[in-house]
């Protein structure tokens, strides 16, 4: 029997209309749609397709034992982590093994730090993987600032809130154009990196990029919390004619 194939999709930043054609085509085809959610949960890459997915299709939600109980540098949240993907790649595996196709949810880009890519290094070589790119979430951000986020030989440098400080401080100052994302938790500390950086007065703030409650404001005006799909940008504005 024919072994099914695996789509990672890419959603795009959260808006229907940003996904591209293809990721449309297979997820209205599609017999099996997993997706990535919290417990209790009904998971954003569910919610972006809400409408789309076939009345009759099999969705197979994949719950996370863990996301911010306990920080990611102790053993155990590798340790839960490595188990859950073990978990879903069997369950997945077993279905293109029987000749299923299934479509995997993908928010954002399925290659830009997303969960997706755990899936796929465990599934490669056992079945056919096939990854549909998707509009990132950092490109929707800027774009909703209204101004160019790169210009001429401009350096972008994209950083995870949850470095150490010292870290952050060293990329902010060395770099051109800025995203930071994982924000959350780590606000204050990357309120302080951008001061000691000297680039507090440049960076923007951009609250649910795409999304119906979108809010884009200067990053000195945010309050004491930012919600979790929140990302920090500071422009470039290198060579041009």
């Amino acid at each position: 029997m024919k072994q099914g194939t695996i789509y990672g999709v890419g959603l795009g930043p959260g808006s229907q209309d940003l996904m591209s054609v293809r990721a449309d085509r297979l997820i209205r085809g599609a017999s099996h749609v997993a997706y990535f959610r919290k417990k209790g949960r009904t998971g954003h890459a569910r919610s972006i397709v809400e409408g789309l997915v076939a009345f009759d299709a099999i969705e197979l939600p994949m719950e996370y034992p863990v996301t911010t109980e306990i920080p990611f540098d102790d053993p155990r949240y590798n340790e839960l982590l490595a188990a859950f993907y073990a978990t879903s790649v069997a369950q997945l595996t077993e279905i293109a093994d029987a000749g299923q196709d299934v479509v995997v949810l993908c928010e954002g880009d399925p290659f830009f730090y997303g969960s997706f890519m755990h899936l796929y290094t465990r599934l490669q070589g056992r079945v056919p993987v096939s990854v549909v790119p998707g509009i990132t979430g950092m490109s929707a951000a800027w774009t909703a600032t209204g101004q160019p986020m790169t210009w001429g030989d401009d350096i972008m440098t994209v950083l995870m809130g949850t470095l150490p400080e010292a870290t952050l401080v060293e990329h902010i100052a060395q770099t051109d154009a800025l995203v930071v994302m994982k924000i959350g938790r780590n606000l204050d500390k990357l309120r302080r990196a951008l001061a000691r950086a000297g680039r507090e007065d440049e960076a923007w703030l951009i609250e649910y990029a795409t999304m119906p409650q979108e809010r884009i404001l200067p990053f000195s005006e945010a309050g004491d919390s930012v919600p979790y799909f929140s990302i920090l940008v500071i422009h470039g504005h290198g060579r041009r004619p």
